[in-house]
């Protein structure tokens, strides 16, 4: 899967990350690549199932897919 993140420049130095795409999902560094593995980081947390979320109902069939 491929993401469009944006990168501003913070006022204290750094940066703020953000994926518009994925509305909350931010992260920040001091650098361009702390910056970007921690993005990574926060999407995988943003796209991980919460156990809230997952529908038990025999009427309901779950399937995996990748994208």
């Amino acid at each position: 899967m491929k993401l469009k993140v944006y990168f501003e420049s913070s006022e204290d130095g750094g940066y703020t990350v953000y994926v518009p795409s994925l509305p909350g999902c931010i992260s920040e560094g001091d650098s361009i690549d702390e910056a970007t593995k921690n993005i990574k980081e926060a999407i995988e947390l943003y796209l991980m199932p919460v156990e809230d979320d997952i529908i038990t109902d025999e009427k309901v069939y779950v399937k995996e897919i990748a994208i």
